[in-house]
């Protein structure tokens, strides 16, 4: 199936801290409240658990791939026929990560381990990084890549080469202090990109901060912002055509640096 038009629906959900039945809970319950015209749901990031500061709780709480987090986002995205995108509280190994997820209704799956972690804070001692850009995941004729928060701040790990992706997906726990940077970073890597960027914070407040709705937004590829915001939700409709003249009438792929990552990151390459 191939949309020219893509219905985005974004969730800050209020995640209730360590307490993954209830968060899994009021996904389902937010999502089965959409309507079928949705086409992909964007949740927070660690939508399930909530930022933890205890290392064993961390261990507890995390999960494989095949855990209750995905498991229950699979029948969501079967059931309501949307894809749904995230992160969770990942263990791979003997390794916690944050890792996104796109959940498709067919239940194909796709995941992207976020790369930076937050250094100022307890994530950067108890998680591991991911070395590899994000999949572009190809659904319903749109390319989607995904980040992960702190990722935002970071261009050239965002940088759309040869128009890859159309749309990036941006789940995060980003506190209302920070709000003007949050902002800026989402227009910038729209307009940069030309691609369209949801940002999907959570909501409610938690001991690092405050989150109203206010700051969960969709952008168009020239940074406008076009979310519609009602009974906590965020939605918008995404144009093919109008990305595809936007990238012939400014052909700025064309003319894009070529570059390398950070050598202190030797893993990651583009």
């Amino acid at each position: 199936m191939q949309l020219d038009l893509l219905n985005i629906a974004a969730i800050p959900l209020d995640i209730a801290q360590a307490d993954k039945q209830a968060n899994l809970n009021a996904a389902e319950k937010a999502i089965g409240q959409l309507g079928r015209e949705i086409d992909l749901v964007v949740l927070p990031e660690l939508f399930s658990t909530g930022y933890i500061n205890d290392h064993d709780a961390l261990i507890e709480l995390s999960e494989t791939n095949s855990g209750s987090t995905v498991a229950r986002m699979k029948e969501m995205a079967k059931q309501y026929g949307v894809a749904i995108t995230g992160s969770f509280l990942a263990r791979i190994g003997g390794e916690l990560r944050n890792r996104a997820f796109f959940i498709e209704p067919s239940g194909e799956e796709a995941f992207y381990d976020k790369a930076h972690l937050f250094g100022i804070s307890q994530e950067s001692r108890d998680l591991h990084g991911g070395e590899q850009q994000s999949p572009i995941v190809r659904y319903r004729g749109w390319n989607i890549a995904m980040i992960v928060c702190y990722d935002l701040r970071f261009p050239v790990w965002c940088r759309n080469v040869g128009n890859s992706y159309d749309l990036m997906v941006v789940p995060a726990n980003w506190p209302e202090s920070r709000s003007y940077a949050w902002h800026q970073l989402l227009i910038a890597r729209a307009i940069e990109n030309q691609a369209y960027v949801v940002g999907a914070n959570r909501g409610g407040e938690d001991r690092f901060g405050v989150y109203p709705q206010s700051m969960t937004q969709i952008y168009d590829f020239a940074g406008k912002p076009i979310g519609a915001a009602s009974d906590d939700v965020v939605t918008a409709t995404i144009d093919r055509a109008a990305l595809s003249e936007a990238r012939r009438k400014m052909p700025v792929s064309a003319d894009a640096d070529t570059f390398t990552i950070d050598p202190r990151y030797p893993k990651r390459t583009l």
